[in-house]
């Protein structure tokens, strides 16, 4: 072989170790554009959920900013409003002083009810019928107007 063929060799060589790297470098190419184009998306889907928040949050500041039931300062009220909450369907005192564990008393029973009856004037408990107690519904005007002065 001469020294011209001999160079030769050595280009031809050089090229095809050449021509190798360059197919490893843009199939490397290929994956980090791929990963880049999910990159972007995931981007973009956090900035459309921070857009919605920032439109969503006056409306959340508006309904945390709503005061709480106005309840009498007694640990029962917010449990007999989340025995009622947790029943399939109205209950009687007697039903709530079960689930509250209060006992069976007749003056316990009648406590409860009592105040069973105070969460029924606030508007924050319904009567369905005569000592059964439920959560409130919605109201409506027609509610409203047909309360007792």
């Amino acid at each position: 072989m001469t020294g011209a063929d001999r160079l030769l060799t050595l280009l031809d060589e050089r090229e095809s170790a050449l021509d190798a790297r360059s197919d490893v470098l843009r199939a490397g190419i290929a994956e980090l554009t791929e990963e880049l184009a999910e990159l972007a998306s995931e981007a973009e889907a956090v900035r459309i959920t921070r857009k919605t928040i920032l439109a969503l949050a006056p409306q959340l500041e508006e309904s945390a900013s709503e005061p709480p039931p106005d309840l009498p300062p007694h640990p029962h009220y917010p449990e007999i409003l989340t025995a009622l909450a947790q029943a399939d369907r109205p209950l009687r005192a007697r039903d709530l002083c079960e689930r509250l564990g209060l006992g069976y008393l007749p003056r316990t029973i009648e406590g409860v009810r009592a105040k069973a009856k105070r969460l029924v004037a606030r508007g924050l408990v319904d009567e369905p019928e005569p000592g059964q107690f439920a959560p409130a519904g919605p109201r409506t005007d027609a509610d409203v107007t047909d309360q007792p002065t």
